[in-house]
């Protein structure tokens, strides 16, 4: 059957039960004009548009791609695909990627050769060396290279430069999510798995729009929800989602208050007895304080300041309390908001004390924003020690300086990795002069734009920007290196539940564009970066030499990669770390038994102070947790640092939609996913417009003390006070990033603060105050909000949104059950 997957994004449903088996869907969508049979060959991958990790097969005719369809066998996905996956490949084919390495002459970017583009970012870094030492190169990465590039560059930049000042975009999204997980289990990795859904009869989802942000794991909880003994689901929103149209209980609370709601669940579920006794005791430690500090947190006060019936907050509570297998998962609404990983904390804190952790049914996501987040993070790419090791562990330095034949002292760990926000000020204040920009677009996605650009534009900061098109941050370097990009080169990368999935080489790159592998390989080796024997530093020339590589890194810990192979990812599905001799195929759930990674000789992390973010010393960890069980970590509700006022009367949040991926980049260039979300737009509350006589489609201007933007109001079904922009779209019209005639106020993060939370470093997007005026009426024209997500208009006389013809995907489903 066809189905236009724009106006029907989840597809068509094929409900199952309680421990039965996910049925398979294969959704194929090719090209105009070719047929399955038309097609050459199908080559493996899996999807690079969010963080989900669904297998794929990518078809290639004439050596160029012309469509996909999902992997029935894989794990993941089960054959399905959501709508960026199914049209985002076109990306690939735009006319307007970058082909030649660009110079800046005289002001202006012009074509030159990679001889000439890799001397000058190679003399520019022994020139900083020289002057200055490591303290003057970065590194600003992305989550969506592959593994064996992220552990290739983190290797150069931390063994061969000796920089402590490396960091990725996933500092925006998922740097909460590892926080969480290494405050609460001793170190990051999730401890769920996806087929968790299959059996859970709760599952409770804090800041996160699953319907939008990971679409095919919510078209598996929407077969569950239609098949028989649904799920009850809890929704912790502030708009009316698709999650929360679906919920048993949608809590909508005010934004920055979320630390305040989770301790009145924890109240309740403490006060009624609901807490697993036997599992705290034998593998669990700080509940006594926990339950001190959550007796102050009755669902009264929280209602006071969350604006949420207490009932609500009582209901959600029994149901989180008396929940037979309890799945949690959390994402941005938390991560990017106000006390963010305390908050992600206290939700760890409901599935230990209701001994939810290690069994079907019973886990916790703390999800990821990019699809190879996990891969920054395990590779030592945002900072932290590959393979989970910890920086304030002289052994683990050394066992890592062994695998990479240095002296332990060439690797920086003598403070903190220094996280993005904090590099982006160091380059305000001179210190940082080299900056290396791969795959990422901060000119569009940090805080308080208008800053952020003055930065990158400084003459006395050398910008190199790794990427396949101009986009607004590239425009300002002064080294531009064309990349390939997902299908034109070979990697692994890893999803949310420890997916490891291999993406084969589809087709050739546009013109002189270079995979990042061999770029950063080319990179070390004019650098002249050497081990202590004198040997190259960076030992291999392929990916699969660098997966190997990472293989020896891994060892022994907990992402433990040696057991896999690129032949072993081949032909079948994706397979979860760790994957070892004792683990041949993989581990679906960590923590089985109450067994952590948390022993203070083995954790990736002593721990936090969850209100200063001062590190914890490793004495005192050994003292909280000497054998190594979970931390149940208590922390105080504390106000937001920017509250409304008379002047900014409403709450600013930012977030996604559903049909484009972080700033447009790729899905820009998509006509079905352009289509269906092409301008920015603002959402408020029906009663926040009939107070101020706005009708939908009206041109309104939304400032903060830093900025203003211009957008077209949808009325939807936000909270009142809230108002909601999505944070895709750049300051210029045009997706390619040129300005066609003005500037206009489109970006979110023109308004949005310079501020982070204390423990992971995450930017708070989410608690700007804001004021609200209106430019034009729209004049009956409403706004070109999709209405199929979250920013669904609560009148109807707006028209939906469609894909027709060229959004048809094929579904094909299964004669019989799924796979496992």
């Amino acid at each position: 059957m066809q189905t236009d997957r724009i106006a029907e994004p989840w597809g068509t449903r094929t409900p199952y039960g309680p421990g039965e088996a996910w049925p398979t869907r294969v959704d194929t969508h090719l090209a105009d004009g070719v047929a399955p049979e038309d097609v050459d060959r199908w080559v493996q991958s899996a999807t690079i548009l969010h963080s989900n990790g669904d297998g794929l097969d990518i078809a290639v005719k004439d050596g160029e791609i012309v469509g996909v369809r999902g992997r029935e066998v894989d794990r993941v996905n089960h054959g399905r695909l959501g709508p960026k996956d199914l049209f985002g490949w076109q990306a690939n084919k735009s006319p307007d990627r970058l082909t030649k390495p660009l110079i800046r002459r005289n002001g202006k970017l012009v074509e030159t050769d990679w001889d000439t583009a890799m001397d000058a970012v190679v003399n520019r870094t022994k020139e900083l060396l020289d002057e200055q030492g490591p303290s003057a190169i970065s590194f600003y990465t992305t989550g969506q290279l592959f593994l064996e590039e992220y552990y290739t560059m983190g290797l150069i930049a931390h063994g061969g430069i000796g920089t402590n000042h490396v960091d990725g975009n996933t500092r925006l999204c998922t740097a909460t999510a590892a926080a969480a997980l290494k405050e609460s289990f001793g170190c990051d990795g999730q401890p769920g798995s996806y087929t968790d859904i299959d059996h859970a009869d709760v599952i409770a989802l804090y800041g996160h729009n699953m319907a939008e942000t990971q679409t095919v794991l919510w078209t598996r909880v929407l077969d569950r929800l239609a098949g028989p003994n649904p799920p009850k689901v809890i929704c912790v929103d502030p708009r009316m989602t698709p999650v929360a149209r679906e919920a048993t209980i949608h809590l909508a609370p005010r934004p920055g208050t979320n630390v305040m709601l989770m301790n009145a669940l924890l109240h309740e579920i403490i006060a009624n007895g609901w807490v697993d006794s036997d599992y705290v005791q034998a593998h669990a430690v700080g509940f006594a304080e926990l339950e001190k500090r959550v007796a102050d947190y009755p669902p009264e006060v929280a209602a006071e300041v969350c604006d949420v019936p207490a009932e609500q907050i009582r209901e959600a509570a029994r149901v989180l309390g008396q929940a037979e297998r309890l799945l949690s998962t959390v994402l941005q609404g938390f991560y990017q908001s106000h006390q963010a990983s305390a908050a992600a904390v206290q939700v760890n804190n409901v599935n230990i004390i209701r001994g939810m952790l290690g069994k079907p049914g019973c886990g916790v996501l703390q999800m990821n924003g990019q699809p190879t987040a996990e891969n920054t993070r395990e590779c030592g790419a945002d900072g932290d020690l590959p393979a989970f090791r910890n920086w304030s562990n002289d052994e683990h330095v050394k066992d890592l300086a062994k695998v990479w034949n240095l002296d332990p002292m060439q690797i920086p760990h003598w403070s903190p990795p220094t996280h993005a926000m904090q590099m982006f000020r160091y380059a305000e204040e001179g210190s940082i002069r080299f900056m290396w920009v791969q795959a990422t677009n901060p000119a569009v996605s940090l805080p308080e734009l208008g800053r952020i650009r003055e930065i990158l534009a400084q003459e006395r900061l050398f910008l190199v920007v790794q990427d396949i098109f101009l986009s607004e941050t590239a425009q300002l370097a002064d080294v531009v290196l064309p990349a390939a990009t997902w299908g034109e080169k070979t990697g692994t990368f890893t999803n949310v539940d420890r997916t490891v999935h291999l993406s084969e080489k589809a087709v050739e790159p546009p013109g002189e564009a270079r995979p990042d592998l061999d770029i950063f390989i080319d990179f070390s080796r004019r650098m002249g970066l050497q081990d202590k024997d004198g040997q190259p530093l960076v030992k291999w020339d392929d990916p699969e030499g660098a997966f190997e590589g990472w293989k020896d890194c891994t060892r022994g810990r907990p992402c433990d990669y040696t057991g896999l192979s690129y032949e072993k990812l081949r032909g079948g599905s994706g397979i979860q770390w760790p994957c070892n001799a004792e683990n041949p195929d993989g581990t679906e759930r960590i923590y089985v038994d109450g067994q952590f990674w948390a022993a203070p000789d083995y954790c990736e992390s002593y721990g936090r102070d969850l209100v200063t973010g001062a590190p914890l010393s490793p004495v005192e960890y050994k003292a909280l947790n000497p054998t190594g069980k979970a931390v149940l970590k208590a922390v105080e509700y504390l106000p937001p640092h920017e509250i409304v006022s008379q002047e900014f009367p409403f709450q600013l949040i930012t977030g996604r939609t559903l049909y484009h991926f972080h700033t447009r980049t790729k899905t820009a260039r998509a006509p079905q996913l352009q289509k269906a979300a092409p301008e920015v737009w603002v959402e408020l509350s029906a009663s926040d417009a009939a107070d101020r006589g706005f009708t939908e489609g009206d041109l309104l201007e939304i400032s903060t003390p830093r900025g203003r933007v211009e957008a077209r109001l949808r009325i939807s079904g936000i909270r009142p006070g809230v108002a909601f922009l999505p944070f895709h779209y750049g300051y210029w019209d045009s997706p390619s990033g040129h300005e066609p005639g003005g500037k206009r106020g489109r970006a979110a993060n023109e308004l949005t603060l310079t501020d982070w939370d204390p423990v992971s470093k995450q930017p708070i997007f989410k608690t700007a105050a804001a004021a609200v005026r209106r430019l034009s009426k729209g004049k009956g024209s409403p706004s070109l909000a999709p209405t199929t997500t979250g920013s669904r208009p609560v009148t109807a006389d707006v028209p939906p949104t469609t894909g027709g013809p060229a959004a048809a995907v094929t579904e094909q489903m299964a004669a019989t059950g799924g796979v496992k």
